[in-house]
C-alpha cells in the first residue's frame, strides 16, 4: 500500500503584484519521510512553504496538509506543523537552554517537564557543554542546531525545513543532515526545501524540482537522473589554467556543450557512449593538455537540473522573502 499524503496540493498560486511567485504547484508528498523540493533562490520555494504553513493565504489552488485546509483548516495545521525558516528564531541573548525552556513553557510544559525537554533535546544534538552558554557565542552550525531542537520542543507530525544549511561548513551540514535522518526515523515527515542538489540527493526520498515557481519534474533522484539519458563525463586536468581550452576540445569531439565543474581543474560533458567517451580523453592528450583523472557515470543531480532548466541551480536573489 502505498503511504497517505502529508500534502497534497492543486494548482497552488501565490501573486505578488505582476510576480507569479508561485504559479500552478501540484505536490503529492507522502508521511513518514524527507520529500525535498529543490530549485535555486527566487524558484518560489519559500513562498510555498509559507503558505503550506498558513504564513501566506494561496491566491489560487488548494491544499492539504495532514487532512486539512490551509486555508479553512488553518489551526488544525497549525497545531500539527513546525517551520524551520532560513534566518535562526531562537534569542542570541539567552543560553541554549533558556531558549529550550522558554519555548517548552509556551507551549504547555510546566517548569519541570520543560527542563527535562530541554535538557533531552540538548543532549540529543550534541549542545551539553554550550547548553549554559549565550547563542549570540555558539557558531552557525551549532546555531542551526538549536534553532532545529527549538522546533522540534513538542515533536510535530510535519516539519518544513527551509535551507536548514545555508551557510554552514561540511561538518555541521553532516551532524544537520543526521538530525533530519533521526527524526524521520521517529516518525515525522519532513518537507526540506534546498537548493544543494548533493543535500536533495542525500536525504530525500522523493524530488521536486522548481524552476521560476512551476514543478518541472518530480520523482527519486535515480528516476530524475534517468529523465538525462546519457551519462556524464568528468575529466580532472593537471593544470587548471588549459580548463578553457579542455572545454573546447570536448564540445567538440563529443557534439555536446562542456561546462566547468566547482573543482578550478574539473569539465564535465554528456556522453552517448563510452567509446567516444576515450576518444575525446585521446584528444586532450594529442592536444597536450594532460589529465589527472577522469572518470564516467550517471549524472548529478546538478547536471540534471541544468539539462531540465537550461540554467544552472545557482543562487538569485528571492523575490519574495
Amino acid at each position: 500500500m502505498s503511504s497517505p499524503l502529508a500534502i497534497q496540493t492543486e494548482g497552488l498560486v501565490k501573486v505578488f503584484g505582476d510576480t507569479r511567485a508561485v504559479d500552478g504547484v501540484d505536490l503529492a508528498v507522502p508521511a513518514g519521510a524527507v520529500y525535498g523540493v529543490l530549485g535555486p533562490n527566487g524558484a518560489g520555494k519559500t513562498t510555498t512553504i509559507k503558505m503550506l504553513a498558513t504564513l501566506l493565504r494561496p491566491d489560487g489552488g488548494s491544499a492539504q496538509v495532514l487532512g486539512h485546509d490551509i486555508v479553512r483548516d488553518a489551526d488544525a495545521v497549525r497545531q500539527r506543523i513546525s517551520l524551520t525558516g532560513q534566518l535562526a528564531s531562537v534569542d542570541e541573548d539567552l543560553t541554549g537552554r533558556e531558549n529550550l525552556q522558554l519555548l517548552g513553557r509556551l507551549l504547555g510544559y510546566s517548569g519541570k517537564q520543560a527542563g527535562a525537554r530541554s535538557d533531552e533535546l540538548l543532549h540529543a544534538f550534541g549542545l551539553d557543554d554550550a547548553a549554559g552558554r549565550l547563542v549570540k557565542n555558539y557558531s552557525g552550525g551549532m546555531r542551526r542546531r538549536l534553532d532545529i531542537a527549538a522546533s522540534i520542543v513538542v515533536t510535530p507530525e510535519l516539519l518544513f525545513l527551509d535551507e536548514p544549511t545555508t551557510g554552514l561548513d561540511p561538518r555541521s551540514r553532516n551532524q544537520v543532515w543526521e538530525i533530519i535522518r533521526a527524526m524521520v526515523g521517529q516518525g515525522t515527515t519532513v518537507l526540506l526545501c534546498t537548493q544543494y542538489l548533493d543535500e536533495a540527493d542525500q536525504l530525500a526520498s522523493r524530488i521536486a524540482v522548481i524552476d521560476r515557481g512551476k514543478v518541472i519534474a518530480e520523482g527519486t533522484s535515480a528516476e530524475l537522473k534517468a529523465e538525462v539519458a546519457q551519462s556524464t563525463l568528468h575529466v580532472r586536468l593537471l593544470d587548471p589554467d588549459q580548463r578553457a581550452e579542455a572545454e573546447r576540445i570536448l564540445t567538440r569531439v563529443l557534439g555536446e556543450p562542456a561546462h566547468a565543474d566547482t573543482d578550478p581543474s574539473g569539465v564535465s560533458v554528456a556522453v552517448p557512449d563510452a567509446d567516444r567517451a576515450a576518444a575525446a580523453i585521446g584528444e586532450l592528450a594529442q592536444a597536450g593538455l594532460p589529465v589527472a583523472g577522469f572518470s564516467l557515470g550517471q549524472p548529478s543531480l546538478d547536471e540534471v537540473f541544468l539539462a531540465l532548466t537550461g540554467h544552472t541551480a545557482e543562487s538569485e536573489e528571492e523575490t519574495v522573502a
